[in-house]
């Protein structure tokens, strides 16, 4: 081959195709909005949509582009329902502006004024000059991207001199697609709660949630306990009647916290899944190298097996030359009796070799067929004690037949709990009892799959069938059951027997299955 390094190439250039594919993939999907851009020293009265939810939501603002300091906002809002009325994980109201590039500003908080709707005043600047202008239900006040619940959005402007005011209809932004919102650990507010407790305090837990559901816990313990001990530190002071000034200072520090922790396991979370990524794009370089080597060593071989018989076949090809020199020499000499003996050796030949095939395939056929007799009678035997056998495994758990071969379903019972691999001691003894009935049934593979429901992260499900197929496995190699008839199996929660809407349809779903295959080589 002229490049040996070409399928090395052609292999790492399909792997990076398709990390590129997969992270196109996961882009998220732009929201559109209106833009409007204000002119300078021109007042302009801008009026708010709300949702056909709570149509009550009114909103205007009055917007003026100065040279010192940028555009001002002047915005009130009424009859805005309460933020804990839209779902689970909504705590407060955020103003943005959103650039024609899709940059989105948080402008600020809209603070609450009511017990029951939500009326209040908000004035700020901002440096753009045009932008659309949208308010969303929050977490909380220091949040970074809009959500998705938008409650208010600008209209088409009015000038107070009635010239035109520009827009730019259908600007694209990427808001927050969380699945945070929808998540069942998501904090509620319940209505008693948002009477009494300060805002700055709930949008604080709103915080601590944010971060947990990012993996905290995992990437960023240590900041995830700081936010959690000034929010601790901000409830203790509100319940010992500090003032609201010191409470919601010691509750914004919480949810400064909490972005912390949040963005450092975004970013841990993230290093880990590149690693993990480099890794499985590692692995896959290594199988086409090692095929590429696999495929040269083949190719060499054929050169070698070529070269022989292109040497046999010029051997041939000289002895062919000489037998007819020799032949034409003695052609005068003797060549009727040269001509019969010719006849006569092929007609011999022809004879013999018949013979010999006929003799090879006889007993080839008869040893085919004593194989089959053999193979026949010892699956008939097999067969024959397979209801004993089931009914022996019936002392170990629940026994059924499918067509992948007899199937054991281990008790739960025989584990310490439902997210553990440890066999317990009376389970012990049980897979010891099962290892000498396999060891006497030596003609069956034994495939063993573990299963679980789909409850808890990913990954430690994986690594939890996986320890309880390998525990049952090892159990059974050490009694005598040779390793080359087991294969386990770990599958998390990939093949549930029901669907995971019920505690029992997931107590049905933890099930380690043995399943017994007849095998005659």
């Amino acid at each position: 081959m002229k490049n040996p390094n070409l399928l090395k190439l052609v292999a790492l250039s399909l792997v990076l195709l398709a990390f590129g594919l997969s992270v196109i993939g996961q882009v998220d999907v732009a929201r559109k909005t209106t833009a409007i851009t204000y002119p300078l020293d021109e007042t302009v009265k801008v009026q708010f949509r709300g949702t056909t939810r709570f149509p009550r939501m009114k909103g205007e603002a009055t917007v003026k582009r100065t040279t010192r300091s940028g555009t001002r906002i002047e915005l009130s809002v009424d009859k805005m329902p309460r933020p804990f009325e839209l779902g689970a994980g909504y705590a407060t109201y955020v103003v943005w502006a959103i650039s024609p590039a899709g940059q989105a500003d948080n402008l600020g908080e809209i603070r609450r004024s009511g017990l029951f709707f939500i009326d209040s005043k908000l004035a700020v600047t901002t440096s753009l000059q045009t932008f659309a202008i949208i308010i969303t239900a929050e977490p909380h006040f220091m949040v970074t991207r809009p959500s998705q619940a938008i409650m208010l959005e600008n209209l088409y402007p009015v000038a107070q001199n009635g010239q035109r005011i520009p827009t730019s209809p259908s600007i694209s932004y990427f808001g927050n697609s969380s699945d945070f919102f929808r998540d069942p650990r998501t904090p509620e507010i319940a209505e008693t709660d948002y009477a009494k407790t300060p805002s700055a305090i709930l949008q604080a837990k709103q915080a601590v949630a944010l971060a947990r559901f990012a993996g905290a816990e995992r990437d960023a313990a240590t900041e995830l306990a700081e936010a959690e001990t000034l929010l601790q530190n901000a409830t203790s002071a509100w319940q010992a009647g500090r003032d609201a000034d010191t409470v919601d200072i010691a509750a914004r520090r919480s949810i400064e916290a909490s972005l912390r922790a949040e963005s450092m396991a975004q970013q841990r979370k993230s290093a880990r899944e590149k690693r993990n990524e480099q890794i499985r794009n590692d692995s896959e370089i290594r199988a086409a190298e090692s095929k590429y080597t696999d495929a040269q060593s083949e190719i060499a071989d054929l050169k070698q097996e070529l070269a022989r018989e292109t040497r046999n076949r010029e051997l041939a090809e000289r002895d062919a030359m000489n037998y007819s020199s020799q032949l034409r020499e003695l052609r005068d000499e003797n060549g009727r009796l040269r001509e019969e003996l010719g006849r006569t050796k092929v007609e011999v030949e022809t004879a013999n070799a018949k013979l010999a095939a006929a003799v090879a395939a006889a007993e080839n056929e008869r040893k085919a067929v004593l194989a089959n007799n053999d193979k026949a009678s010892k699956e008939a035997e097999i067969r024959a004690a397979e209801p004993g056998l089931m009914n022996s495994l019936k002392a170990f758990g629940t026994v059924s037949k499918t067509d992948r071969g007899i199937v054991l379903t281990l008790p739960e019972t025989w584990w310490t709990s439902t997210r553990s691999s440890t066999l317990i001691n009376a389970a012990s003894g049980k897979l010891t009892n099962l290892g000498d009935l396999l060891v006497s049934n030596p003609s069956y593979r034994i495939t063993i799959e573990s299963h679980t429901d789909n409850a808890g992260d990913a990954n430690a499900i994986q690594t939890l069938t996986e320890n309880r197929a390998y525990a049952v496995a090892e159990k059974l190699a050490a009694i005598g059951v040779q390793e080359g008839r087991i294969v386990a199996k770990g599958l998390g929660a990939s093949l549930p027997a029901f669907p995971n809407t019920t505690a029992a349809n997931r107590a049905k779903n933890r099930r380690v299955q043995l399943i017994l295959s007849l095998y005659l080589p």
